[in-house]
């Protein structure tokens, strides 16, 4: 894979296989030369657990303390009263049958999907097309609920959900590059501190392996997980 000009400048910035302290690193990758647009930050973890066994399959959520620096549109699939709820909470989108039409029609212009338990009978139907872009609703992702109200406000606020993938990895953005990198800590830190909180008790020996940072166009930068567990506690 070819590599630019600016990503090579960039990553001659790190040493080799060193662990930075997270605000060290976070501050690195601030000084990294920047693409022309706002990018986001992502964590990657890798994990030693065994995904294929049901209680290892990690997944969950977190309200990133800043948000991820993304507007998130929010549909409400219910039935009245929940309706005028989900629409005094900020949701953009709030209906049942019309939806449930628009979107066997194609259309998806949402980022999250929230639906009461009631209605998921109709909306277990619409898998094929909700399912591919990672919208459907679950209750481990609190968007299966009739707490409709503040579903939506926690979306809005910058909950984000994060799965292990089968390799042991997780993936998930924690802002924007534009971000103080005060902010980006404590985000990490938010993010990292749920992780750590769903350790299975089955897993033996390390769960967290490697924790690494980077931009959009940017190069990882590896952070010292040790340094970074301990300064969750």
């Amino acid at each position: 894979m070819r590599r630019s000009k600016r990503y090579k400048q960039n990553e001659s910035k790190l040493q080799p296989g060193k662990g930075y302290d997270l605000e060290t690193g976070v501050n690195l990758l601030k000084e990294m030369a920047p693409a022309k647009f706002d990018e986001t930050v992502d964590v990657a973890v890798r994990l030693g657990v065994d995904p294929k066994k049901s209680d290892q399959a990690i997944r969950g959520t977190v309200v990133l303390p800043h948000g991820t620096g993304k507007p998130v549109k929010v549909l409400v699939l219910c039935k009245p009263p929940k309706d005028k709820e989900a629409l005094e909470a900020g949701a953009d989108y709030v209906g049942f049958e019309e939806y449930i039409k628009k979107i066997e029609e194609g259309w998806l212009d949402v980022d999250a999907v929230v639906a009461t338990p009631d209605v998921m009978k109709e909306v277990g139907k619409l898998g094929k097309y909700l399912g591919r872009k990672g919208l459907m609703p679950n209750p481990k992702s609190g968007t299966v609920t009739f707490e409709v109200g503040e579903a939506v406000k926690e979306l809005k606020k910058g909950r984000i959900e994060f799965r292990v993938d089968r390799f042991g990895n997780i993936h998930a953005i924690v802002g924007k590059r534009s971000f103080s990198a005060e902010k980006l800590v404590e985000n990490i830190k938010a993010l990292m501190d749920q992780i750590v909180r769903l350790r299975p008790s089955s897993v033996k020996g390390q769960y967290v392996l490697n924790v690494s940072i980077s931009t959009t166009m940017g190069p990882g930068i590896k952070i010292d997980k040790t340094a970074l567990l301990e300064s969750l506690h």
